[in-house]
């Protein structure tokens, strides 16, 4: 009798350690991000911006890190998560987007130092890529148009819907959008959705005559 409940006890314990390992095992099974299994939205140049910006504020109001795998978009939420490939040598990095560019022609996104010298474009300057979507929802997001960014006049920006609700009265063709900044809620006065940043501006400067003080900024996509 002795002998078969050490034999039980034994067969439990191979038993046991095997269930391990096939749990350690099916958990290194997680497929890798790739291009592979990606969505692909967008291709054509990127360049990189390093030591005259570090230390700077991003347009979502981080420090900028050049040494960090970040990027530049012009119309893509902050937080959106992208796979990048280069193009010319196969090469990819995972980069997050806080930041608003780039501002030169005929290129759709800017590299940190440190994401560039992952996909070896620190030499040429520029790459040709593709993005790739991993982390982020544009179909419920603004954009209508991933490679052109949509401008507004900011006429205030309140705690209190009512305050928001005052100013907007007093100004014909006014919106209030509510707006999350760090899980608290304000309540923003906008005038105008424009593409042509131009024109945007022309119109905050009719609003400042008029006695307003406002100012231009680009719609997030969030």
């Amino acid at each position: 009798m002795h002998s078969l409940k050490v034999l039980a006890l034994f067969v439990f314990a191979v038993v046991l350690i095997s269930a391990c390992g096939v749990t350690k095992r099916g958990a290194d099974f997680t497929a890798p991000i790739s291009s592979e299994n990606a969505r692909a939205i967008e291709t054509g140049v990127s360049s990189w911006y390093g030591p005259n910006f570090h230390g700077k504020l991003t347009a979502n109001g981080e420090v900028y890190d050049m040494d960090g795998v970040t990027a530049a978009h012009r119309t893509l939420p902050f937080g959106t998560i992208l796979l990048v490939e280069n193009l010319d040598n196969g090469k990819t990095v995972q980069v997050r987007v806080n930041d608003r560019g780039p501002y030169a022609k005929n290129r759709i996104i800017d590299l940190s130092k440190g994401a560039a010298e992952q996909i070896d474009m620190i030499g040429p300057g520029t790459a040709r890529v593709r993005l790739y979507l991993i982390k982020g929802d544009l179909e419920n997001s603004r954009i209508t148009d991933i490679k052109v960014p949509t401008y507004t006049v900011q006429l205030g920006s309140y705690k209190k819907r009512s305050q928001a609700e005052e100013t907007s009265s007093k100004i014909k063709g006014s919106r209030i959008e509510n707006i999350q900044v760090n899980r608290e809620t304000f309540y923003r006065v906008y005038f105008g959705t424009y593409t042509d940043p131009d024109k945007a501006r022309k119109e905050m400067e009719r609003l400042n005559r008029m006695g307003y003080a406002c100012f231009v900024k680009q719609i997030e996509n969030n």
